[in-house]
């Protein structure tokens, strides 16, 4: 678990040479607050054209179910939701009235230009932030109050699973070209959480260098971040293709009973 850190001056440690800043200093672990940030601009092409957010799972929305555990969590003191232009100009009922900590903003035609949209709207206020997949619905407290334990001053935390296949890596033409360690292999999930100055800057790093990244740890690592994984779940799924929401639905069905 990392410390606490009983400072409330943000300042900058001096970066490796011709390198980005990285902010190393936080209020108390006991006086943080959280903001999350969510893009949904997608246009969900695996889905055959259809926006994954405004699926239903059992009735919902996955959008509104990966959005609940965290407005749930006391520390959660904002939102920011990034989406398309039509939802943006025309949100559903149900999102726009939701709670008054949401924050709807205009995402970008990659889900970089969304979460970094999305972390712009954040109020400065906030010491963390929290990066959540809209289309990730089986998200628990759990998972989000592993992550919150661990992250801390200039350190990320990425929420993963054990890879439980043998990967291989292979060429262009699809040869076998080496074999992976299993052991030291992860699939990343969501949330992603860290200091928010930390990923601040390394969306803005990424921006200034033509950096295009799926990946929010990757960009924090770019920057000469520690990241760490902590365990999520193997329910945890990101929904991509319909396959995925069937699976979710039994997910669900054997949550609830």
């Amino acid at each position: 678990m990392v410390p606490a850190v009983a400072r409330t001056r943000e300042t900058r440690s001096a970066p490796a040479e011709a390198g980005p800043m990285i902010p190393t200093r936080m209020p108390a672990r006991e006086a943080w607050t959280v903001g999350v940030a969510i893009p949904a601009a997608g246009t969900g092409s695996r889905m055959g054209g259809v926006r994954k957010p405004f699926l239903e799972l059992d009735g919902e929305p996955l959008l509104l179910r990966s959005l609940r555990p965290f407005l749930e969590h006391p520390r959660v003191q904002a939102m920011a939701i990034a989406l398309g232009e039509q939802d943006f100009l025309d949100p559903p009922s149900w999102l726009a009235g939701a709670d008054p900590r949401i924050r709807l903003v205009l995402g970008g035609s990659t889900r970089g230009e969304s979460v970094r949209s999305a972390l712009e709207a954040l109020p400065a206020s906030v010491d963390v932030v929290a990066v959540h997949d809209a289309a990730r619905p089986l998200v628990t407290r759990e998972i989000i109050e592993r992550c919150l334990q661990e992250v801390g001053p200039g350190r990320g935390v990425v929420a993963g699973w054990p890879a439980v296949d043998t990967l291989k890596e292979v060429d262009h033409g699809g040869r076998i070209v080496g074999t992976l360690a299993r052991d030291r292999i992860w699939h990343a999930q969501t949330p992603q959480v860290f200091p928010r100055g930390m990923i601040l800057e390394a969306y803005r790093e990424a921006a200034r260098s033509g950096m295009l990244e799926t990946d929010d740890a990757a960009l924090v690592e770019r920057i000469g971040g520690e990241v760490v994984m902590v365990l999520g779940s193997a329910s945890n799924l990101k929904v991509t293709c319909p396959a995925d929401l069937v699976l979710a639905e039994a997910l669900l069905r054997g949550r609830t009973g």
